[in-house]
C-alpha cells in the first residue's frame, strides 16, 4: 500500500490533470488519458503486482465510476450530424469482449463481416438524431481500433460531419481500397453492398491503445537512481539570454542544483567557484510503470546570460560528490551570424536505431546550434518507458544541444500530450486560447521559427501565426509542424492545414516548412498559392523527414521535387547569413548526402 502522503501526491496530481482538461483540448473534450491515468492508480490500490499482469476487461469495468464510463464511452471521438443517420461501427473480433458501450447504449449485431488483411470486424449499428454523436473507446484490451460508416436515415438526405474531434481524423468513402486509418495504408476490401459508398470517419489506428488498461501495467528498462539522468536543454524564454534544463532522479533525492560559469572563466590550474542555483522539484507518478512508478523532475531556468557566449555546467543534488561531470552549452547570438541546425522527422520505433542516426548527425555536425524534431519523438506519448528510452538513446547530446520539438499524432495519445507538456519546458508566446507550450516561436541570429500544433485545429493558431510573421523582420522563416501541407500520398491529405496556413506562408513568404508524420522523405518544389513556382524566392519549400525505422510507401504527386522511401534521414541546414544564402542538406543513416538544395535571397 501507499503511503498517505504518496497517494496525497498522486491524487493531487490526477485532479489537476483533469481540472485542465477542457483548457487542454480547447473546448469540452474531457480527456481520455487523464481518464485511464485516475482508473489505473485504483487498480494499483486495488490489486497486487501479480494480479495486475492478468486484468480482465470485467474487473476493469466493474470499478468504473459513473463520470469514467461518459467519458470513456462518449468523449474518444465526437462529431456532429445535419441530419438523423445510421452509424456502423466494424469491431475487431478478435477482441473477445465487446467496448461496454456498444451494449450499454443499444447498439445492435447485424450478422454482417469484414475482413481486414488478417482481421475479421463484426458490424454494430445504431441510429442517431441530427446533432451531436460521441463514440467510446476501443477497447480494455488489444486489437485493431474500430472502422465507423455514416449514412442518412432518410435516402432523401446528404450527410454533414462537422465539429470532428480529434481534428486529426478525416472523411472519407467507404468502398474498396479506401483507407480507414489516417495514420496506416490499410485498405479496404469488397465491402457489404448496404454499406458501400457510405460516408467513413476514418480513424487513428495507433488511438486503439487510448484506454488499453489490460496488459497496460509494465516496466520501464531504465529505472531512475539517485544519479540525474534524461538531462536536456530546451528554451523557455528568450535564446540569446536563458538556458532551461530539466533531468531525473529517484524519489529519494528531494532537492537538485544547477552549478555554472562561462567557459572562458574556467581555469583548471586555478579553478574558481561556479555560480549555484537551486532547482525546482516535482514528482511525477506513473501510474502503470510498476518497477519505477515514482520520479523527481529538476528543473532550472537561468536568466541574464550573455549572448554568444558558452557556458560549463553541472547538475547534482547539491552535496559534494552528488554532481554529473561538466557540460557545455552556447547562447543565441545577439547580431546577424551564420548558424546551422539539425532537423529530423519521426522517431518513434525502434529507438536504439534512431539514437545512432542522432549520433552520426551530432559527430557530422557538430557545429549544430540546436535540434528540431517535427513531432512523433515516442510512440506511445503518455507511456512513461517509450520516454525512458528516448532519453536514454539521446546519449546526453541534448544536454548539451537545445531539443526545440512539435507535437505529433503519438504525443498526443488519449486526446492530450500530458507527458509530453510534463517533459518539455518551451516558449509560452503562442496563441491565447491554445493550452501554453503547444505553439510557439523564437528567433535565432535573424531567422524566425513558428512551432505550431497540428493535432488542434488549425483556425485556433491562423492568427497568431499570421501576427507573428508579420511583426517579424528576419530574413528567414520556418514553420515547423507534424502532419504535412503537402503529403507523400493522397490519402494523408491535410487540405485544411494546406489552405489556412499555406496562405499565409505565401503571404509573408516563410521559406520552408519542416513537417514529419508520413514516414517517408519528401521535398516539394517551391510552392505559392497550391501551385508550383519558378523559385524558393517565389514560393515556400515543404519538406517531410523520418528519422525512425517506421516507414510507409510515396505517391509521387505534382508538387514532389524529390522523394524517398525505406531511408532513415537527418537534415542539416546551414544558414549562411553574411551571404543571405540557405544550404539545405539531406543525409541518409550511412551520412551519405541524398537531397540537396540551396537558396540564395
Amino acid at each position: 500500500m501507499k503511503s498517505p502522503l504518496l497517494r496525497f501526491v498522486i491524487g493531487g496530481l490526477v485532479a489537476a490533470l483533469m481540472s485542465s482538461s477542457a483548457l487542454a483540448h480547447v473546448g469540452n473534450h474531457p480527456s481520455v488519458h487523464d481518464t485511464v491515468a485516475g482508473i489505473a492508480l485504483r487498480l494499483r490500490e486495488k490489486y497486487k503486482e501479480t494480479e495486475l499482469k492478468i486484468l480482465t476487461p470485467y474487473q476493469v469495468y466493474k470499478i468504473l465510476t459513473d463520470r469514467e464510463k461518459d467519458v470513456l464511452g462518449n468523449e474518444h471521438i465526437t462529431f456532429k450530424v445535419n441530419v438523423p443517420v445510421k452509424i456502423s461501427i466494424f469491431r475487431d473480433r478478435s477482441i473477445k469482449s465487446e467496448p461496454f458501450w456498444i451494449r450499454d447504449r443499444d447498439f445492435d449485431l447485424t450478422g454482417m463481416l469484414l475482413k481486414l488483411g488478417k482481421t475479421e470486424f463484426d458490424v454494430w449499428e445504431k441510429t442517431f438524431e441530427a446533432g451531436p454523436v460521441g463514440l467510446g473507446v476501443n477497447s480494455f484490451g488489444k486489437g485493431k481500433h474500430y472502422l465507423i460508416a455514416v449514412s442518412p436515415v432518410n435516402a432523401s438526405d446528404r450527410v454533414q460531419v462537422t465539429s470532428l474531434y480529434p481534428a486529426t481524423l478525416r472523411l472519407g468513402t467507404f468502398k474498396k481500397d479506401e483507407k480507414p486509418y489516417v495514420d496506416a495504408d490499410d485498405k479496404l476490401p469488397e465491402v457489404p453492398a448496404d454499406l458501400r459508398e457510405d460516408l467513413m470517419i476514418r480513424t487513428e489506428a495507433q488511438s486503439a491503445n487510448d484506454a488499453r488498461l489490460v496488459e497496460y501495467f509494465r516496466w520501464t528498462q531504465h529505472v531512475s537512481t539517485s544519479q540525474p539522468d534524461q538531462l536536456h536543454l530546451t528554451w523557455s524564454g528568450d535564446p540569446q539570454t536563458t538556458q532551461t534544463f530539466q533531468w531525473r532522479t529517484s524519489p529519494d533525492v528531494k532537492q537538485g542544483a544547477l552549478m555554472y560559469q562561462k567557459k572562458a572563466l574556467t581555469n583548471r590550474f586555478k579553478p574558481t567557484p561556479l555560480d549555484r542555483i537551486e532547482a525546482e522539484t516535482r514528482v511525477m507518478e506513473t501510474p502503470n510503470i510498476i518497477n519505477d512508478p515514482v520520479i523527481n523532475l529538476h528543473k532550472v531556468e537561468l536568466n541574464g546570460l550573455e549572448p554568444v557566449t558558452t557556458y560549463v555546467y553541472s547538475v547534482g543534488d547539491g552535496t559534494e560528490e552528488g554532481w554529473i561531470e561538466l557540460q557545455e552549452f552556447t547562447t543565441a547570438p545577439d547580431k546577424v551570424k551564420p548558424f546551422s541546425f539539425v532537423y529530423m522527422g519521426d522517431a518513434q520505433n525502434n529507438l536504439y536505431r534512431w539514437g545512432s542516426l542522432l549520433q552520426l548527425a551530432h559527430r557530422q555536425r557538430p557545429d549544430a546550434a540546436f535540434y528540431v524534431m517535427a513531432g512523433d519523438l515516442v510512440d506511445k506519448g503518455n507511456d512513461r518507458d517509450d520516454w525512458d528510452g528516448f532519453w536514454y538513446n539521446c546519449d546526453d547530446i541534448y544536454a548539451q544541444k537545445q531539443l526545440v520539438p512539435a507535437i505529433g499524432n503519438h504525443e498526443n495519445q488519449g486526446g492530450h500530450p500530458t507527458m509530453y507538456l510534463e517533459i518539455m519546458n518551451l516558449l509560452e508566446n503562442g496563441p491565447d486560447d491554445v493550452e501554453k507550450e503547444r505553439a510557439y516561436s523564437f528567433e535565432y541570429s535573424n531567422a524566425l521559427f513558428v512551432v505550431l500544433d497540428t493535432n488542434i485545429d488549425p483556425k485556433t493558431q491562423t492568427a497568431w501565426l499570421e501576427r507573428t510573421l508579420a511583426e517579424s523582420t528576419a530574413t528567414w522563416k520556418f514553420a515547423i509542424y507534424h502532419h504535412p501541407a503537402y503529403s507523400s500520398a493522397p490519402s494523408r491529405d491535410n487540405a485544411d492545414i494546406r489552405k489556412l496556413w499555406g496562405d499565409i506562408f505565401d503571404k509573408y513568404h516563410v521559406d520552408l516548412a519542416l513537417q514529419g508524420h508520413d514516414h517517408a522523405y519528401l521535398r516539394t518544389f517551391p510552392m505559392k498559392g497550391a501551385k508550383r513556382v519558378g523559385s524558393p524566392k517565389e514560393g515556400t519549400v515543404y519538406i517531410v523527414s523520418v528519422s525512425g525505422t517506421k516507414f510507409y510507401g510515396q505517391d509521387k504527386r505534382d508538387y514532389t521535387e524529390f522523394g524517398m522511401t525505406n531511408t532513415p534521414t537527418f537534415q542539416a541546414l546551414d544558414l549562411q547569413i553574411n551571404g543571405d544564402r540557405l544550404i539545405y542538406r539531406a543525409y541518409d543513416f550511412k551520412g551519405d548526402l541524398r537531397d540537396e538544395l540551396i537558396i540564395d535571397k
